[in-house]
C-alpha cells in the first residue's frame, strides 16, 4: 500500500481538464518574463536616478533631432507636391480656342526682375461679367488696381521697393490668400486693365488650372537628385544609431549589478532592450515636439529663394509609420549589437578583453557591394535619357557610405595603436583612443559620412553645371539689356529709344524694328520668310560690316550655303517683298493680312552680317528710315538694345521701370552668356538648403556626443585633477581626442569621395574633374565644426574637472 501514498495520483496522472494547464505555463511565464524585463529596462531608463535619467535625456534628445529632420525629409514629397498643384491652379498656358464670352478675360505675362529676386506678374481684362478669378483672388482687380502677395506688399511699403513701386502704379486694393501663392515669401501680383488687346502676347481665357503635363527630368538631374537624397539622409541614420549608444559604459556596469543578483545574460540583454526602446520612444516623442514648431517656423524662413507655407509641412502617413517602427527597432538592435563585444559578469564589465582588434574583412562587404551595384551602371546614362535605375543606384550610394562609415572605427583603432610620444596632452589623448576609440569614432562618424558623400556629390555636381549650363551667344559686353515692345502707329522705335537713352544710368542705346517679308509671288505659308530690319546706320553697322551708309540705304546679307537658294528669296535687289505676313498670334488661328508690296532697291548692297548682341545672326533685309517706312511692317516688333553705367547702382532697375511706363506688353530682359535650367535651379536651391539644415545636425550630435563621452569620464578626470594634472592639459587632451579621429575620417572621406564621385562620372558619362578649392573646402569645414564644437564643450569641460566629481555612491 505503501506505493499508493508514496506515488500519489496528481494532475499528471488523471485525464481531467486541468491537466493541460501546466503545459501553457511555459508559454505565458515566458511572455511574462519578457515583459517583466523590458519594464524593468524602461524603469532604469525613467527612474535609475540622476545617471539613469541623464542618460535617457541625452538619448532622446539625439534621437529626436533625428527624427525631427526624418519627418522633416518625408514631408518634402507633399511640400513639392502641394507647391506643383498650386502653380498649376493659377495658370492657364495659353489657351487656344477660346471665344469671346461673358466668361472670358484677356490675360498676359508681365513678369518682371527687381534687384536680383524674380516677381511673377499678370495682367488681366474682363470681357464681360464673369470672368475666371485666379486662386487667391475673390475678384478681378479693376483698371489701375493691383492684387499683390503679402511679401511684395511688404517690399512696396518698405524704403527698398521705392524703385519697384515707381514699376508697378497701380493701387492695392487685395492680398493674394495662400491657395494662389507658391509659397510665403513669392513676389507676385495681378493687375487690371482696360488697354489691352487680343493677340500676340495677348490671349484669351475663361478658366484657370489648365493643367499640362510637367516636363520630364533629365537622367542627370534625377541622378542627382539621388544622390542628395542619399548624401543628406544618411549622417541622420548615423546620428540616431550612434545616440541610441550613449552612456553605454554605465548601463554595463548597471547590468553587472544585475547579474550579482540572479540575472542571466539573456536577461540582462532584454533589460538592455527595453532602456534603448524606452529612450528612443522618449526620442519619437522629443522629434514630433521639434518637428512641430519648427514647421511654423519655416513659413518665416527663406533659404536660397526656398520657402514654404506650414501647412505643407506634412509627413507621408506611410513613412511616419516606417519612422514610428524603424527607430525603436534600429534602438534595440544597435544596443544589443553593442553588446556583442561585452561580457557582463556579476562582478563586473570585460570589454575588449585582451584589447582584441578590429576585423576588416566584413567592413570591406558594404563598400564592394554597393560598387557592385554601380560598377554594371557605369555608362549608362545617355543625353536625352530621363529615367535611371533609381533603387540601384541609391543602394549602390548607401552601401558605398554605409562601408566608408564602417572602415572608420578600424582606421582610428590602426592610428592610434601606431601613434607614439608628444606631449602629455597628446598621449592622455592617444591612450585613450588605445583603450577605447569607438566612442570616438561614433562621434564623427556622421561628418566623415556627411563629407565623403558631398565629396562625391560636389564633383557631380560640378559636371552637372558645366552639361546644364547653355551658352547663350548673347554678348552682355556689348549691350546688358533688351527692351522689345511691339510696334504700333502710336509707338515707334525712335520713341522707345529716346526713353530709354534719357533714362538714368543708361550710357548708350540702338534701337531697330524688325518685321519679316516673303517674295511677292509665293504663297506666304509656303515661301521663304525674311527678316526686314530699318534702323539708323550706327545700329546698321552693330549688324553687319558695311562701309558706308547713309539715310535711304538698303542692304541685303549674304546667304549661306545651307539657307535656301537665292532663287526663291526676296533678300536681294530688285526683289519685290511682302511685307504683311500671316497673324499667326491670334488664339483662334491665323488670320492673314492685306499684302504690302514693296520693292528692294535694284542698287541695294550686299553685305556680310554679324550676330546681334542677343546672338542671332542678322540676315535678309536691312533698311535704313528713309527707305523704308516701318508703318507698312504690320505685326513688327520695336527691339532695343542698352548698355548702362556700371557706376550707377540700380541702373537694370531704371530701365525696367522706363519699359514698364511704355505699356504692359514691353518686355526687359537681361542678357546672359550662359543659362541654367529652371530645373537645376531648384534642384540647386535644396541642395543648398538641405546641406545647411545637415550641417547643424552634425553640430549638434557631436556637441552632444562630446557631451556625454565628458560625463561618462567625470570621475576619471576629478582625479587627475586632484593629483595635479593642469586643467589646460586636460582640455588639450579632449581636444585631441576628438581632433585625430575627425583628422582620419576627414582624410578617408576624401579618398572615399573622390572614388565614389568617379563613379557616377563615369556612370553620367561626364569629364572627371576635381574642384580642389572645393574639395578643401569641405575638409577644411569639417575641421572647423571639431574646433566650435571643443569650444562649446569647454565650459562643461571645467565644470566636470571640480573635486565634488570624486564623490561616488
Amino acid at each position: 500500500m505503501t506505493g499508493a501514498t508514496s506515488a500519489p495520483a496528481g494532475p499528471l496522472d488523471g485525464p481531467s481538464a486541468p491537466e493541460a494547464a501546466p503545459e501553457a505555463a511555459p508559454e505565458a511565464h515566458w511572455l511574462r518574463r519578457w515583459v517583466a524585463d523590458l519594464a524593468m529596462g524602461a524603469r532604469f531608463a525613467l527612474g535609475g536616478g540622476r545617471e539613469g535619467w541623464t542618460r535617457t535625456v541625452l538619448t532622446s534628445a539625439g534621437v529626436g533631432l533625428g527624427v525631427a529632420v526624418l519627418l522633416l525629409a518625408t514631408s518634402v514629397p507633399h511640400m513639392l507636391g502641394a507647391r506643383e498643384s498650386r502653380d498649376q491652379a493659377r495658370e492657364n498656358h495659353g489657351a487656344t480656342e477660346t471665344e469671346k464670352s461673358d466668361r472670358s478675360a484677356l490675360y498676359t505675362y508681365t513678369d518682371t526682375e527687381y534687384r536680383g529676386s524674380d516677381v511673377r506678374g499678370r495682367t488681366l481684362q474682363p470681357e464681360g461679367s464673369d470672368p475666371p478669378v485666379p486662386p487667391g483672388l475673390s475678384e478681378l482687380p479693376g483698371p489701375g488696381e493691383m492684387a499683390v502677395s503679402p511679401a511684395l506688399k511688404e517690399l512696396l511699403d518698405s524704403a527698398d521697393g521705392e524703385l519697384l513701386r515707381e514699376r508697378l502704379p497701380g493701387r492695392i486694393t487685395a492680398t493674394i490668400a495662400d491657395e494662389g501663392l507658391l509659397d510665403p515669401v513669392e513676389l507676385t501680383y495681378y493687375a487690371g486693365s482696360d488697354q489691352l488687346t487680343h493677340g500676340g502676347a495677348v490671349f484669351r481665357v475663361d478658366k484657370f488650372a489648365e493643367v499640362s503635363e510637367p516636363a520630364p527630368i533629365p537622367a542627370l538631374l534625377l541622378l542627382l537628385i539621388i544622390v542628395i537624397c542619399v548624401v543628406l539622409l544618411l549622417p541622420v541614420a548615423a546620428f540616431v544609431g550612434a545616440a541610441v549608444r550613449f552612456g553605454g559604459d554605465r548601463r554595463d556596469r548597471r547590468l553587472a549589478a544585475l547579474r550579482l543578483v540572479g540575472a542571466d545574460s539573456r536577461m540582462t540583454k532584454r533589460v538592455a532592450a527595453g532602456e534603448a526602446a524606452t529612450g528612443s520612444l522618449l526620442g519619437l516623442a522629443v522629434g514630433a515636439a521639434i518637428f512641430l514648431p519648427l514647421r511654423q517656423l519655416l513659413g518665416e524662413v527663406n533659404l536660397w529663394g526656398i520657402g514654404t507655407f506650414p501647412a505643407d509641412v506634412r509627413p507621408s502617413a506611410g513613412l511616419v509609420v516606417l519612422i514610428a517602427f524603424g527607430v525603436p527597432v534600429g534602438a534595440v538592435l544597435v544596443s544589443l549589437l553593442a553588446l556583442r563585444g561585452v561580457i557582463i559578469e556579476p562582478l563586473g564589465v570585460v570589454r575588449n578583453a585582451g584589447v582584441r582588434r578590429r576585423r576588416l574583412w566584413w567592413r570591406l562587404l558594404p563598400l564592394v557591394a554597393g560598387l557592385a551595384l554601380l560598377v554594371p551602371l557605369l555608362d549608362g546614362l545617355e543625353t536625352g535619357q530621363t529615367s535611371v535605375e533609381t533603387y540601384q543606384i541609391a543602394a549602390g550610394v548607401t552601401l558605398v557610405l554605409i562601408g566608408v562609415n564602417a572602415l572608420l572605427p578600424w582606421l582610428v583603432e590602426s592610428a592610434a595603436r601606431r601613434l607614439r610620444g608628444g606631449g602629455l596632452s597628446v598621449q592622455l589623448a592617444v591612450r585613450r583612443l588605445q583603450l577605447d576609440s569607438g566612442t570616438a569614432s561614433r562621434a564623427v562618424s556622421g561628418i566623415t559620412v556627411a563629407v565623403a558623400g558631398a565629396v562625391a556629390l560636389q564633383m557631380l555636381f560640378s559636371a552637372v553645371v558645366d552639361d546644364q549650363q547653355r551658352h547663350t551667344g548673347q554678348s552682355p559686353e556689348r549691350a546688358e539689356m533688351l527692351v522689345t515692345v511691339p510696334a504700333t502707329a502710336q509707338l515707334s522705335e525712335p520713341e522707345v529709344t529716346a526713353g530709354l537713352a534719357e533714362t538714368r544710368g543708361v550710357k548708350q542705346v540702338f534701337g531697330q524694328t524688325t518685321g519679316y517679308a516673303v517674295r511677292a509671288d509665293q504663297n506666304p505659308d509656303d515661301g521663304a520668310v525674311d527678316s526686314v530690319t530699318v534702323a539708323d546706320c550706327a545700329t546698321l553697322r552693330e549688324l553687319a560690316k558695311m562701309g558706308s551708309c547713309e539715310n535711304g540705304d538698303v542692304f541685303v546679307t549674304e546667304r549661306s550655303p545651307q539657307e535656301e537658294p537665292e532663287s526663291v528669296t526676296g533678300a536681294k535687289p530688285g526683289a519685290e517683298v511682302n511685307l504683311a505676313m500671316p497673324d499667326y498670334s491670334r488664339p483662334e488661328g491665323k488670320q492673314q493680312r492685306e499684302p504690302v508690296l514693296w520693292k528692294v532697291p535694284e542698287d541695294a548692297r550686299t553685305v556680310k552680317g554679324r550676330t546681334d548682341p542677343m546672338g542671332v545672326a542678322s540676315e535678309g533685309i536691312l533698311a535704313t528710315p528713309a527707305a523704308l517706312d516701318v508703318s507698312r511692317m504690320p505685326g513688327a516688333s520695336v527691339d532695343v538694345y542698352v548698355r548702362t553705367d556700371d557706376g550707377v547702382a540700380d541702373a537694370k532697375e531704371f530701365v525696367r521701370n522706363t519699359a514698364a511706363a511704355v505699356g504692359p506688353t514691353a518686355t526687359a530682359i537681361s542678357l546672359k552668356a550662359t543659362s541654367t535650367t529652371a530645373q537645376f535651379r531648384a534642384v540647386e536651391r535644396g541642395l543648398y538648403a538641405g546641406a545647411t539644415g545637415i550641417l547643424l545636425l552634425i553640430g549638434a550630435s557631436m556637441v552632444v556626443s562630446t557631451l556625454e563621452q565628458l560625463r561618462e569620464r567625470k570621475r576619471l578626470l576629478s582625479v587627475l585633477v586632484a593629483f595635479g594634472t593642469r586643467r589646460s592639459t586636460l582640455a588639450w587632451s579632449v581636444l585631441w581626442q576628438t581632433a585625430l579621429p575627425v583628422l582620419v575620417g576627414l582624410a578617408l572621406a576624401a579618398v572615399a569621395g573622390v572614388g565614389l564621385g568617379t563613379v557616377l562620372l563615369r556612370m553620367s558619362a561626364l569629364p572627371f574633374a576635381v574642384d580642389w578649392g572645393n574639395l578643401a573646402g569641405v575638409t577644411v569645414l569639417g575641421g572647423l565644426l571639431v574646433v566650435l564644437v571643443a569650444v562649446v564643450s569647454m565650459p562643461a569641460l571645467w565644470r566636470l574637472m571640480r573635486p565634488d566629481g570624486l564623490r561616488t555612491e
